[in-house]
């Protein structure tokens, strides 16, 4: 008996899977992201263009082409007209003070808006002793504008340099040669007496009805104050309310003349046991009343 096999099955190609692989999905999905697709959109030339222009630049003699076309574009656009500055404006000082000014900043016009360094100007005349504050700044007009505040001197300080000019601040505010140069500025004297300005004004407004008289005011061991007069007389005032003291004084002279007699020192450090000293001609001419009286 014949047995029957089975006819030999075909042999089939096993079905290949169409997904990516773990890998391959994480490279697509990283190609598709916005930086990376701009990347090669635009990076990508513009890295060419980049090599290139770096490889054209390496040639020295294109590089001084570069620098000259652009120094030549610049100049072009800094001395337009609306660019030049062609004088010079000086507001808010004497003509003694704008001559010292012009002579420190030193511009030669016409000039380029560009070529000026204002903040170096507005520093070195900020400065000058005499200058309070100052702008420095270019107009609509094309003239450099420098606007100045003045220190107002309010006394005459003597030193051992000289006389010098103190604002209300009692900060330095410049030199005259001498005391006649300022008559109308009150005068002090003595170490530390710039530092006490204030009350040395309010003393010299207490004088008011002597003023004509009054010398100037010394400050003693930085701390009190001694009023000088005309023929040698001295008001010695106290270290605590020397206005009052000096008022006190103002108040003898109305009703007594005192400071008219023939008085070296009126001492008022001690308020409450005002001192008076004669002039030594004064004080022989007495004792030799005294003496002849004496004898008759």
């Amino acid at each position: 008996m014949r047995t029957m096999t089975a006819p030999p099955r075909p042999r089939t190609r096993p079905v290949r899977d169409p997904a990516p692989s773990k890998w391959g999905y994480r490279w697509q999905r990283w190609m598709l992201t916005p930086g990376v697709r701009t990347g090669l959109r635009v990076g990508v030339p513009a890295l060419i263009v980049a090599l290139a222009v770096a490889g054209w630049a390496s040639n020295d003699a294109n590089r001084e082409m570069i620098v000259a076309q652009y120094a030549q574009a610049k100049a072009a656009i800094q001395h337009r007209p609306e660019f030049m500055v062609t004088g010079l404006a000086i507001s808010g000082a004497d003509e003694e003070l704008a001559d010292v000014v012009t002579e420190l900043v030193q511009v030669v016009f016409p000039v380029s808006s560009f070529d000026l360094d204002l903040e170096a100007m507005r520093k070195k005349v900020a400065e000058m002793p005499a200058v309070r504050d100052v702008y420095v700044r270019v107009g609509d007009g094309g003239a450099l504008e420098i606007g100045i505040t003045p220190r107002v001197p309010v006394a005459l300080w003597r030193t051992a340099d000289g006389l010098r000019l103190i604002d209300a601040d009692g900060v330095f505010a410049g030199d005259v040669a001498q005391r006649a140069e300022r008559r109308d500025l009150p005068l002090i004297a003595g170490e530390g007496a710039e530092d006490d300005l204030t009350e040395a004004l309010a003393l010299f407004r207490t004088a008011a009805p002597v003023a004509e008289r009054v010398r100037g005011l010394v400050r003693i061991g930085e701390r009190r104050w001694d009023m000088v007069l005309d023929r040698g007389q001295r008001i010695m005032l106290p270290t605590d309310r020397p206005t009052v003291a000096l008022d006190r004084v103002m108040q003898m002279e109305a009703t007594q003349d005192l400071l008219a007699r023939d008085v070296a020192m009126v001492d008022m450090r001690n308020p409450g046991r005002p001192t008076v000293r004669l002039q030594h001609d004064a004080v022989a001419a007495t004792r030799n009343a005294s003496g002849t009286g004496a004898n008759n």
